[in-house]
């Protein structure tokens, strides 16, 4: 029997999507994005999240991204694969594909269709899939993202299901941008791996228990997220400076949508216009403001990632 690697602590960063112009993905600029961002200080990568508009993807274009990644090279183990669908037979078809190729970890949305659902209602969704996949090497992070789903994970919520699948519902992102939500999840679930949804977190969610940090942004900063845990691992004096400095980083980057405003930079910064093919509804940000973040990055010492 295979052995499951768990997903790494630290720094996972949620991956962009790059696309061909016919919006189909590209799948060999994919892999070798996710290798720079593996070289660049990232310990994991979170495949086909939001930032990779994976909600725009079919079920089977989602599949074969999946399986490409990992036949271009890239340790499963490393990957964090969101699989969280409106329909329980396409999270669960696509959490079967992301476990039998062994990866470190499925991040799963709630059915986020239908609005104001019981707790019952949400556990029973998460009961039926995790039947349906029924694999013991099956680890889910809930993915708590209120903003987009309308369905929040509560702590009360989180309890119910941390505690009805203890070795399947193994921890969070955090996207919801509270910081007493992280702090309660961590305070009433000891060992429950929380990553705090954006860096701007990073040393508190570390200070406090938490796994570290799963953010968006981390496609242009996670040299400067990796120098945070680094020093923090090492209670390097400068820790909380350095901090600040990533702090100010991800305000900036956080003020526009991160896929089009992230294609966007990427697509300056490696004079690469393929970065600019998004798949509606996002949609690249304008000139002016890709201007207006460069001068306030530049003006922050930022250092171009690529």
């Amino acid at each position: 029997m295979r052995s499951h690697t768990q997903l790494p602590e630290g720094i996972i960063s949620a991956a962009l999507t790059p696309l061909n112009h016919d919006l189909t993905v590209n799948h060999a600029r994919l892999i070798a994005h996710i290798k720079w961002l593996l070289n660049k200080g990232s310990d994991g990568v979170c495949l086909l999240g939001t930032t990779g508009e994976a909600n725009s993807f079919s079920l089977e274009e989602r599949i074969e991204v999946i399986y490409k990644v990992i036949e271009g090279g890239i340790d499963p183990s490393k990957l964090l694969v969101g699989t969280g669908s409106c329909a329980y037979t396409d999270t669960v078809t696509l959490t079967h594909h992301a476990v039998n190729m062994e990866v470190g970890g499925i991040l799963m949305l709630p059915p986020f269709y239908y609005k104001n659902l019981s707790d019952k209602a949400v556990l029973d969704y998460f009961d039926l899939v995790i039947r349906k996949v029924n694999d013991p090497n099956l680890k889910i992070y809930l993915y708590h993202f209120p903003k987009m789903t309308g369905v929040p994970f509560t702590l009360s919520l989180t309890k119910k299901l941390a505690d009805s699948h203890p070795e399947h519902i193994v921890g969070m992102k955090d996207s919801g941008g509270e910081w007493n939500h992280m702090k309660e999840i961590m305070g009433h679930l000891p060992g429950f791996r929380l990553f705090a949804g954006t860096e701007r977190y990073l040393l508190e969610n570390l200070r406090n228990g938490g796994a570290g940090t799963i953010s968006a942004s981390a496609n242009a900063t996670s040299s400067l997220c990796r120098l945070v845990y680094h020093q923090w691992k090492e209670n390097h004096a400068d820790v909380a400076s350095t901090q600040q400095d990533l702090t100010e980083i991800r305000t900036i980057l956080e003020s526009t949508p991160f896929v089009g405003g992230l294609k966007a930079l990427f697509a300056q910064w490696t004079s690469d216009q393929s970065w600019l093919n998004v798949r509606p509804p996002n949609a690249i940000i304008e000139n002016d403001v890709r201007g207006a973040i460069t001068d306030r990055l530049r003006k922050a010492n930022f250092i171009i990632p690529v």
